[in-house]
């Protein structure tokens, strides 16, 4: 059998999972916070039929040598974390990160997940929590009595309350960053965990030390271009149908070979 078509069949098989790739990007073009994804590709293994500098007559060397590889694979798929557009909302429990960071948010089980979505909301009990109910760590819990509601670009939160003169603080909104951020694993939900590879999280204060200041009433939009995402869509396409066409070429030699008589 010709080698070939398994080579090709491995490159339908990645751009496959390059499309994939885009139509998940696509779909979250408005979803708050979301970073789109890369894939990036590997050779496979390569058979050696003669080595390069194998000597030959009178000294001399092979120059090149000849090798034959057999096709590629997805080695990994990256999350690229470039700042999304801001959109204005005038919310006031909306809050975007100008710059490096996540918020942390409290699951049930007391697990800690990461995000950048800042749509937050008000539960029963006055605590901000995402859409999805899981309250932001460490906890801001706004008094039922508050008439005004503000968040400082240092993560400062403060409320005021009827007949106060001034401010009353009720908490800080603590920020955390990742050395390697490309290592978090995605858990849907716009939640992100740790892992080995994405380093130990380290908390700091909006603003200092690295950590991105605060804005209230913004939301970080996705950061898919949908004209990017459209090129590469039709790159993988046209890559397709080549290995496709390499199949169907390696397809008729060997329908050429068996209808040879003597």
């Amino acid at each position: 059998m010709m080698r070939s078509l398994w080579t090709a069949a491995s490159g339908m098989t990645a751009q496959q999972f390059k499309i994939d790739t885009i139509s998940n990007n696509l779909a979250n073009v408005n979803t708050t916070g979301f970073k789109k994804s890369r894939v990036d590709f590997q050779d496979l293994l390569y058979q050696t039929l003669k080595y390069a500098g194998t000597p030959t007559t009178a000294g001399a060397q092979v120059p090149t040598g000849i090798q034959i590889g057999h096709g590629v694979r997805t080695v990994a798929t990256q999350r690229i974390f470039s700042q999304g557009t801001f959109q204005q909302t005038d919310n006031p429990m909306d809050i975007v990160i100008e710059g490096d960071g996540f918020f942390q948010i409290l699951l049930p089980d007391g697990g800690i997940r990461y995000t950048r979505d800042g749509a937050f909301k008000l539960d029963s009990d006055g605590r901000l929590t995402t859409s999805d109910g899981f309250p932001l760590e460490p906890e801001i819990i706004v008094p039922s009595d508050a008439i005004e509601f503000s968040v400082g670009s240092d993560g400062t939160v403060t409320v005021m309350r009827p007949g106060a003169s001034e401010p009353e603080t009720i908490g800080q909104i603590e920020l955390v960053r990742f050395v390697n951020p490309a290592g978090l694993k995605s858990e849907g939900g716009n939640l992100f965990s740790a892992t080995a590879a994405s380093g130990q999280p380290m908390i700091g204060t909006p603003g200092l030390d690295g950590f991105g200041k605060l804005a209230q009433g913004w939301l970080e939009m996705s950061n898919v271009q949908v004209v990017e995402e459209m090129v590469n869509m039709i790159v993988a396409q046209r890559a397709y149908e080549t290995n496709s066409k390499a199949i169907q070429a390696a397809d008729d030699m060997l329908q050429t070979a068996n209808n040879l008589r003597r």
